[in-house]
């Protein structure tokens, strides 16, 4: 009997065991499975389905622009145009402050050698004019001479009636020599004077040539410092040279007349740009609109349609095909003294708000089989469902139809194997 009732409590304890052992296999092998079940799904990303409402948005690039400006360039007769000096773009300025200045020192050179040349000019005139004077005294006094020995000569042949015929000879033959030279006298007088007076002359042209170059050479100097017309913020322009596209900068040389730079009108300041026509018929004026300019990502700036092209036009700038296109500007509501023209930003326009709407990130529809599908997790895995999209606004899809509110669709094709 002792016998039966150990070999019973033996049994018992192989039994207990057995089933200690099976509970601790079955609970591991929930924990494993658990295990596995939380590593798929947190290997797949997924997005909870919510109702609210949709922004339809018109986004496009566009370009800071003024207005009204006053564009600085380099003078067009000033000679030499190396620059010595420029100020930053952005920076401001003055009414009467420096904005470039360029080289001096050729023109500064030039001007000395046209003020030698005009002083000795000056000189050279005086000099002539007295020489003149010299002469003439000298003709006028020639001619006098002459025309006394003429009255000389005629009152000798007064007296051919009481001397004999040979001297009354002679004494025609000196009238004659001396009218001869009396007339030699007058025409060199007139001759002296003549050559005198253009000798005059052209040293005069000379002296007025020099003059000129002194006062062409003076105002080179003073247009060679270009001075702000009002106060505001210099925007350099960029222009084609050396072998690029950029704005001067110290040390190059400008060609008479380049644009150098332009004080823009803040005031005037607006984002233009270019829209296609599908997006033309969804604007209108007066929309409110957001503009991030690329240079200031710290703050958003919000303006309004002021004006929107009603005829397309050629954009070259596109590429091949060249689109037409319209083109419109957005006033800002706000001022940044970091606002310059030539800069770049994104601009969005709410067109219409759906409310109560069904939306997912893009990333959520995939294509297969010619139909855009989401992936809805039911628990355990991802069911594939078709939807219909409404439509589609930045990195938003309005769904009508295939999903609801509170459902989990994947970020990542869970079909897709890595």
């Amino acid at each position: 009997m002792i016998e039966m009732t150990h070999w019973i409590r033996q049994l018992w304890l192989q039994r207990k065991a057995t089933v200690i052992f099976a509970i601790l296999l079955i609970s591991s092998g929930s924990i494993y499975g658990l295990v596995r079940f939380s590593r798929r799904t947190s290997m797949t990303p997924t997005f909870e389905v919510k109702s609210g409402e949709f922004l339809d948005v018109v986004e496009f690039r566009g370009e800071v622009k003024a207005m009204k400006s006053v564009s600085i360039s380099a003078p067009a007769d000033a000679g030499d145009l190396q620059i010595v000096r420029i100020v930053a773009t952005g920076a401001h300025v003055k009414a009467g402050e420096v904005v470039v200045e360029f080289d001096k020192s050729k023109t500064q050179q030039d001007l000395a050698q046209y003020q030698s040349t005009l002083k000795s000019g000056q000189a050279e005139i005086e000099q002539a004019r007295a020489q003149a004077r010299l002469t003439e005294e000298e003709d006028i006094t020639a001619v006098m001479k002459a025309r006394y020995e003429v009255d000389l000569a005629k009152l000798d042949t007064t007296k051919a009636e009481i001397v004999s015929k040979i001297e009354g000879a002679e004494a025609n033959l000196k009238l004659a020599d001396a009218e001869q030279k009396l007339h030699e006298m007058d025409e060199k007088l007139a001759s002296d004077r003549t050559v005198n007076r253009a000798t005059i002359d052209g040293k005069t042209a000379a002296s007025k040539k020099a003059a000129y170059d002194v006062e062409r050479a003076e105002n080179a100097l003073k247009k060679m410092t270009l001075l702000a017309p009002s106060s505001g913020m210099i925007s350099l322009l960029t222009v084609w040279h050396a072998g690029g596209e950029a704005p001067f900068k110290t040390g190059e040389r400008a060609w008479p007349g380049a644009p150098i730079a332009e004080l823009p009108d803040v005031s005037t300041l607006r984002v233009s740009a270019r829209v296609d026509e599908t997006e033309r018929g969804r604007l209108a004026l007066q929309q409110p609109a957001t503009v991030q300019l690329d240079a200031i990502p710290d703050r958003q700036f919000t303006g309004h349609l002021e004006q929107i092209s009603t005829l397309a036009t050629s954009d070259f700038s596109a590429g091949w095909p060249i689109p037409r296109n319209f083109n419109l500007e957005i006033v800002l509501d706000q001022v940044d003294s970091r606002l310059m023209p030539g800069m770049t930003a994104k601009v969005s326009v709410i067109v219409n708000r759906v409310p109560n709407a069904i939306t997912i990130p893009v990333q959520a529809s995939f294509q297969k089989s010619g139909q855009t599908v989401a992936y809805v997790w039911d628990g355990s895995k991802f069911q594939e469902h078709v939807i219909e999209i409404e439509r589609r606004s930045r990195d938003r899809i309005l769904v009508s139809g295939g999903l609801r509110p509170g459902d989990k669709v994947a970020l990542q094709d869970p079909s897709v194997k890595e």
